[in-house]
C-alpha cells in the first residue's frame, strides 16, 4: 500500500517504478481512500499499541494506493525494498529511505507473512480484480 502522504505528494509513479524494477508483478491495484473504520480493521492487529488511534487517523486522512505483488519470496524482497519502518534507519536505495516522512509516515505498507498478505489482498480486491 502506498500511504496517504506519499500518495498526495505524487511519489505513487516513483514508487511503482521501484517495485516493478525489482521484479515485483502487479497483479492488483486501486487508487482508494480508507474510512476510519476501515482503517481501524485493517489495523486491528495493533489495537492494543498506543499508536493505534494515530494510525487510523492517519491512514484515513487521504486518498491511498492498494496493491497485490507477485513475485518468487515476494513478502521477504518487498520488506528489504521498502526498507525499516523507520526511514532514518532505512537502507540507502529503500522505498522509506527515499519517500518516507517520518517513522510514522513511512510512505507504504508491506505485509509481513504470506498469510497475511492474502488476507490484506482479500481486504481490497476481489478475486475478480485480480489478474
Amino acid at each position: 500500500m502506498i500511504k496517504p502522504e506519499a500518495a498526495a505528494a505524487g511519489h505513487a509513479g516513483k514508487i511503482l517504478d521501484m517495485i516493478t524494477g525489482n521484479g515485483f508483478r502487479v497483479v492488483a491495484f486501486k487508487y482508494t481512500r480508507l474510512s476510519a473504520e476501515e482503517a481501524g480493521t485493517f489495523y486491528a492487529v495493533h489495537k492494543e499499541r498506543p499508536f493505534y488511534g494515530e494510525l487510523v487517523e492517519y491512514m484515513a486522512s487521504g486518498p491511498i494506493f492498494a496493491a497485490i505483488l507477485e513475485k518468487a519470496n515476494a513478502v521477504e524482497d518487498f520488506r528489504k525494498l521498502i526498507g525499516a519502518t523507520d526511514p532514518a534507519q532505512a537502507a540507502e536505495g529503500t522505498i522509506r529511505k527515499r519517500f518516507a516522512e517520518s517513522k510514522a509516515k513511512n510512505a507504504v505498507h508491506g505485509s509481513d507473512s504470506d498469510e497475511n498478505a492474502a488476507i490484506e489482498g482479500a481486504f481490497f480486491f476481489t478475486g475478480r480484480e485480480q489478474y
